[in-house]
């Protein structure tokens, strides 16, 4: 008991109540007893017992070790000294409310009677005690089962919000998976229908080309034998072919035809690899050559790899290809790994370009032989491992990424680009297609100055 919960209890009692410590201390007391010394209630909280008594300490204490000690009511008597001297007797009954303990003092309540007073309120004080103690047992089991509930409650909601905020983070990155898949669907529906376009207007001037070059030569020819049978031709015409320069027309033309069948030709291979990219008709397992999946990827980011202006140099591919079977496979996703791999590549040699320098490729598992410094480069390196598994190697030689941004980098919406310019779900998403879709690994080498490299290994046949 506390000296608040006692004075809560007391103060509407008419009996003198003490509430005291096993040493004697005066924890608190109610109004009678105040009155009885003349005293406010705050002049003797705090004090001594032995201050307002005329018995000695050393009875006093043996009879408070008596009531500490004993779980009766222990009797005593107590002379009390009022503020002005008088002295008045009382008999006192004492009753342990909180036992002594290594960690507190004993409390003990005093209850106070003339002994001209009948006994019965002896028995009342008794029976107000022991509700007191009772209603003091009920509230600390109450206290002790609220604890309980609020902290087993912080315990539920706590794991609640982690399941919730795990659910919630699930949901978004399934939602952003399905829109990627989308924008990747679309995309490849979008490249095929150009593709188709593109490629049949191509396909009528490639088929023509071969009937106007031998037309032109026809009509050379013809004029060949014209200039055998007349050599002396009129002033008119020798005007014309001096104006036309016509032995440079005969020989420019057909280096003009020839450039023009590689032209079309270029298209249809740039036209076959947007096809081969978007593998429309390859959403299921299918048998493919990694390497023209490669290559494919590569002529579509072609324009990235080129010189532009003055601040981004050429970047050079240098290819290391093994002898690899055919794979059986996801081709469509596949290629958007490389797709994404590569893509990063070059961002990040590009931003090497804005310090004039490059590091050598990463020598992680790579032979790191002849990509040298101030050269942006990326090394696209396949070996089979074994019969069972094959490996794609994908390096550069920017500045590398440093253990931090590593540990993070296939974390879902991390990104180190500028916002606007990168989602943060490239490498996710490559992560979750080679290692869930075609059980593989896919793991990055880097440390800052000797650039990167993404390790691929996958099985030959997920069947």
């Amino acid at each position: 008991m506390t000296p608040e919960q006692f004075l809560e209890f007391a103060r509407v009692l008419p009996e003198p109540l003490l509430l005291v410590s096993g040493e004697g201390l005066l924890l608190a007391t109610n109004q009678p007893v105040a009155d009885i010394l003349g005293l406010r209630r705050q002049e003797v909280r705090g004090r001594m017992l032995f201050e307002f008594v005329t018995e000695s300490t050393n009875d006093v204490v043996k009879y408070l070790q008596a009531c500490s000690s004993s779980r009766a009511m222990v009797i005593g008597s107590l002379t009390l000294r009022k503020n002005d001297g008088q002295t008045l007797i009382y008999r006192s009954q004492g009753a342990v409310i909180q036992p002594w303990s290594p960690e507190s003092s004993a409390l003990i309540l005093l209850r106070l009677e003339k002994r001209t007073l009948a006994s019965s309120n002896f028995v009342l004080l008794n029976q107000k005690i022991d509700q007191l103690a009772k209603e003091v047992h009920r509230r600390k089991e109450a206290e002790e089962a609220l604890k309980k509930a609020n902290q087993e409650l912080e315990i539920r909601v706590e794991e609640r919000t982690t399941a919730l905020q795990e659910t919630l983070n699930e949901l978004q990155l399934t939602q952003t998976q399905l829109v990627q898949a989308e924008k990747m669907s679309s995309l490849g529906q979008m490249i095929a229908g150009i593709a188709h376009e593109i490629n049949n207007p191509v396909s009528f001037i490639y088929g023509n080309l071969h009937h106007a070059y031998e037309y032109t030569q026809d009509l050379l020819k013809l004029v060949q034998i014209y200039q055998q049978l007349c050599p002396i031709t009129p002033p008119e015409i020798q005007d014309e072919i001096e104006e036309i320069d016509l032995d440079f027309l005969i020989q420019d033309i057909t280096k003009l035809f020839q450039s023009m069948k590689v032209g079309t030709e270029r298209i249809q291979e740039i036209v076959k690899s947007l096809r081969n990219f978007s593998r429309l008709d390859e959403a299921e397992l299918k048998q493919v050559n990694i390497h023209e999946g490669i290559d494919n990827t590569l002529m579509i980011l072609e324009h990235r790899l080129q010189a532009r202006h003055d601040k981004y140099p050429e970047i050079k591919v240098i290819k290391k290809y093994g002898q690899l079977p055919n794979v059986t496979c996801y081709a469509g996703q596949l290629n958007q790994v490389f797709m994404n791999i590569i893509v990063n590549a070059i961002d990040a040699l590009e931003a090497s370009a804005n310090n004039s320098q490059w590091s050598v490729v990463n020598p992680q598992t790579t032979e790191n032989q002849k990509l040298t410094k101030n050269n942006p480069q990326i090394q696209i390196k396949t070996e089979l491992i074994d019969e069972k598994w094959i490996a794609v190697s994908i390096a550069d030689n920017g500045l590398g990424i440093n253990e931090q941004v590593r540990s993070k980098l296939f974390d879902p919406f991390f990104t180190t680009k500028a916002v606007g310019k990168g989602t943060g779900l490239g490498l996710s998403i490559s992560y979750q297609i080679i290692v869930e879709k075609h059980k593989g690994e896919l793991r990055c080498f880097s440390t800052p100055g000797k650039g990167a490299e993404f390790v691929i290994k996958i099985p030959v046949s997920l069947v």
